[in-house]
């Protein structure tokens, strides 16, 4: 296991000294499955998905949402093969490290870290956009503050108390979706609400595949960001009671959430709503009274709309900002184990919490008072343009390790069957996943690149040169070279559970 000691202790205290650094094994399979479940539900589903619809039609959006779903499960089959054998804490980094070269490993930890810190910031702002609807006259820096402290807290228990607090705020995501797919379905059929459309927004190809195959492109990397989350179940084997079983579980689920809610939710709004409807054309978290999912309910006789979807958007805020506190801690904690990041950012305490990382990731966060510098609207939008495409370079080397980490297992004389979940479509699934990730970093902002917008082309890929740099200056200065296939640690922790015969 990569996050302790692997030098024998000959002094007792070393030991316990050495145990009090060690995470806790907290989480339980209900956690573990809300986290795989919640980590695609958010904004991009609440929000953004009216826009896609706009751009590309129903048709469109429904095919890229499905081109990129398949591609998640794809990445979710190889990172559950890695993190089911060797559930650790620094998941990709760890993996990247061990299979690729430590130099990979090293972009990929602080790139991950990077990302998801930012995108905590980005949350919190997003978070006082929302409070704005229900108390105008609040500034929102008062949100954001209080929302930081309110996360830092929980993720300050235990890894069971940022489980159970994930739990309950992802019921409620997957509550939302559930009663929306259900009121569609019921106004599609004119049970519920007036004059159903039923199937004539499907029955004209000019309008289903709106703009061909160049707008089914463009939504293909907006569906891209909507899926970023999913990984974490990676993050969370490493606290898993029995990962050995439940990361298997929880991978397994990632195909059918995505095609029920993703390609339901696109479904029924591309059925109730006119892709040429204006409202759809909203993407912003200050736009809730246009989310497509308000706009069903407010057709299906419910007043409180609205309000309704704004407390849900905000709990997927919320989870986000949670569930991203959690990771960038997890995988800084991991790093310092390593040797990657300052010794002390892999000190937890009595309660098996890095609470030097977490501090240290919730002070980025502290880039959420942007809010009350540069307005609301301007920090966040130059918050996600820092973070940018870190999580689709996460996801390619995700698809990288596992790549190598199958034939590394086995040259080393191991079986297939030895493995306590094998991903189904090796070489085919990593091969297809990275080339489709390669597809979606290059084109990003191509509009941009063709139209010579320096500065925009500059804050769409600023995160390309920023890991290539990592990896560059780390193998420079450490002149670590790849791992060769007989050479690869493919030990797990020893403080797990073997998967039920």
């Amino acid at each position: 296991m990569s996050q302790v000691s692997v030098q024998p202790e000959l002094d007792p205290k070393a030991h316990s000294s050495a145990n009090d650094n060690e995470l806790k094994r907290g989480l339980s399979s209900r956690h573990l499955q809300m986290i795989a479940i919640g980590g695609a539900i958010g904004t991009g589903l609440f929000v953004a998905s009216g826009g896609t619809i706009s751009q590309a039609g129903p048709g469109g959006a429904l095919v890229a949402y499905a081109l990129v779903g398949l591609m998640v499960f794809l990445l979710m089959q190889s990172l559950g093969e890695m993190s089911a054998k060797i559930p650790v804490a620094g998941s990709f980094q760890t993996y990247a490290t061990r299979f690729v070269s430590p130099s990979f490993g090293f972009a990929i930890g602080w790139n991950y870290w990077f990302n998801w810190a930012i995108t905590v910031a980005a949350e919190l702002v997003a978070a006082g956009i929302i409070m704005d609807f229900w108390f105008p006259g609040v500034p929102g820096w008062v949100w954001a503050g209080s929302f930081l402290v309110l996360l830092t807290g929980i993720n300050a228990l235990s890894a069971r108390a940022f489980g159970e607090s994930e739990f309950w705020l992802s019921s409620i995501k997957v509550v939302a979706v559930l009663l929306f797919l259900v009121a569609g379905v019921l106004m599609i059929f004119g049970i519920l609400g007036e004059n159903s459309p039923g199937m004539n927004n499907w029955q004209n190809r000019e309008d289903v595949f709106h703009g061909g195959w160049v707008s089914i492109i463009s939504v293909f990397m907006i569906a891209g960001f909507s899926f970023q989350g999913t990984e974490l179940v990676g993050v969370a084997a490493g606290e898993a009671k029995n990962p050995r079983r439940e990361v298997p579980r929880a991978i397994r689920s990632v195909f059918w959430r995505i095609m029920i809610f993703y390609i339901g939710a696109i479904f029924v709004i591309g059925c109730l709503i006119p892709f040429t409807d204006p409202s759809l054309l909203a993407s912003g978290e200050a736009d809730i009274a246009a989310s497509p999912f308000t706009l069903v309910f407010e057709r299906a006789g419910i007043a409180f709309a609205a309000a309704l979807m704004n407390a849900v958007i905000l709990t997927a805020i919320l989870s986000a900002g949670n569930s991203g506190l959690y990771a960038s801690t997890r995988m800084l904690y991991a790093m310092a184990h390593d040797g990657k990041a300052p010794k002390i950012f892999g000190r937890t305490n009595s309660r098996g919490v890095p609470m030097a990382a977490l501090l240290a990731t919730a002070a980025v966060g502290l880039f959420g008072f942007l809010s009350a510098i540069v307005g609301q609207g301007a920090a966040y939008s130059w918050l996600l343009n820092v973070s940018g495409l870190c999580g689709f370079i996460v996801w390619a080397g995700i698809a990288v390790s596992h790549y190598r980490f199958r034939k590394g297992f086995l040259a080393q004389g191991n079986k297939v069957s030895d493995l306590p979940y094998r991903a189904s479509f090796f070489p085919i699934g990593p091969i297809l996943a990275f080339a489709v990730l390669i597809l979606v970093i290059a084109g990003q902002n191509y509009e941009a690149v063709l139209a010579g917008r320096g500065v925009e082309v500059l804050s769409s890929y600023i995160g390309i040169p920023i890991f290539l740099g990592l990896w560059v200056i780390h193998r420079i200065v450490t002149k670590s070279k790849p791992v060769k296939l007989l050479e690869m640690d493919l030990t797990g922790p020893d403080d797990t559970e073997e998967p039920a015969v």
